[in-house]
């Protein structure tokens, strides 16, 4: 988009037709002195404008036009993002290789056809493909990973190098640290990793289908008073329903639902944090989605303009047509009076 820093001086233009008309028909011609001018009776004067004045008329005209700065801008917008230590504790334990059925699905000969064909997966693919569709939703966001079971072990500390941390999401299996399911070592954890954080807003966010059955020198609620002491918010998702199965060595068994929905809605309320609960597939969609929108990165985009600016080459054109016009009347529009 062209526009004009001093469009004002665009009314300059008006007095190019006023000098014009002054040079052709009211500027006295050049003349000699003769005895008489009868001879020169039937000369009429030319009126044209000659081809030097038509030059340094356009010249003139397009000076003004120069001097009114024609500029071109681009806008754009300079975004800067001040983004959120995100931890997120994935429970993985055995527990986490149940299936949550849904009530469509009757027999063990249709649960473990779903289970082939892919259309059911484990709690923890579920989660894992859920919280990687939430990662890559947040590219501003330094996003840290712990996986616990007996103990607590940290995957990787909060990055940006998102992509590294989504390899060691892929790898995460159920059992990998034990069976039992310890709530506070996580919540530590994650407190040890974010304490120092100079983000405006840390987070941590629990992912558990158990009760606290690991022994630990903290229990949960002391972890979360610890978090609460250095502003670290908790959220807390309990996964699981009531028709949730487990195959073991080709056996089909009923599990029942395990995790203390008090105990995390406890935590969650210490720190100021939300509980949730991810029955299913479509539940765990819908917890990420609403972590998403709860945790939201401030996005600052400040507005600027970037112009092209063609005054110079214009005053170039300019002076080239005056140089043109003084060419003209000294060669061969040279007139003698």
């Amino acid at each position: 988009m062209i526009d004009f820093a001093y469009p004002w001086l665009l009314l300059l233009l008006l007095l190019v037709p006023l000098i014009a008309y002054y040079c052709v028909f009211r500027q006295k011609q050049p003349s000699v002195t003769v005895s008489t001018v009868e001879p020169f009776a039937t000369v009429r004067a030319a009126r044209r404008p000659g081809f030097p004045l038509s030059c340094m008329l356009l010249a003139l005209c397009v000076l003004i036009v120069a001097l009114a700065r024609p500029r071109a801008g681009n806008e754009k917008f300079l975004i800067r993002s001040q983004g959120i230590d995100i931890v997120l504790a994935i429970d993985l334990s055995g527990s986490m290789a149940s299936y949550d059925v849904p009530r469509n699905i009757t027999s063990g000969r249709d649960l473990v056809n779903a289970i082939e064909g892919g259309q059911l997966k484990n709690r923890l693919e579920v989660a894992k493909e859920e919280i990687a569709k939430f990662i890559a939703e947040r590219p501003n966001d330094r996003i840290g990973l712990i996986g616990f079971a007996d103990v607590a072990y940290n995957l990787a500390p909060p990055t940006l190098d998102h992509s590294w941390l989504l390899a060691h999401l892929a790898n995460l299996k159920p059992g990998i640290l034990g069976e039992m399911t310890g709530i506070a070592s996580p919540i530590g954890t994650g407190v040890s990793r974010l304490r120092n954080s100079d983000a405006p807003r840390r987070v941590l966010v629990l992912f558990t289908d158990g009760s606290n059955t690991a022994r630990n020198s903290l229990t949960p609620e002391q972890a979360a008073e610890l978090a609460k002491k250095f502003d670290i918010i908790i959220h807390t998702v309990g996964i699981g329903s009531s028709n949730a199965f487990a195959i073991d060595r080709g056996q089909i068994f009923q599990v029942e639902d395990q995790f203390d929905e008090k105990l995390l809605r406890s935590l969650a309320e210490i720190t100021a944090g939300k509980y949730f609960r991810a029955a299913d597939a479509d539940g765990m969609k819908q917890v990420m989605d609403e972590i998403n929108q709860l945790e939201k990165t401030t996005v600052e985009q400040p507005r600027y303009m970037e112009y092209r600016e063609y005054a110079p080459q214009l005053a170039l054109a300019a002076l080239a047509l005056l140089v043109l016009a003084f060419l003209a009347q000294s060669t061969w529009k040279l007139r003698l009076p």
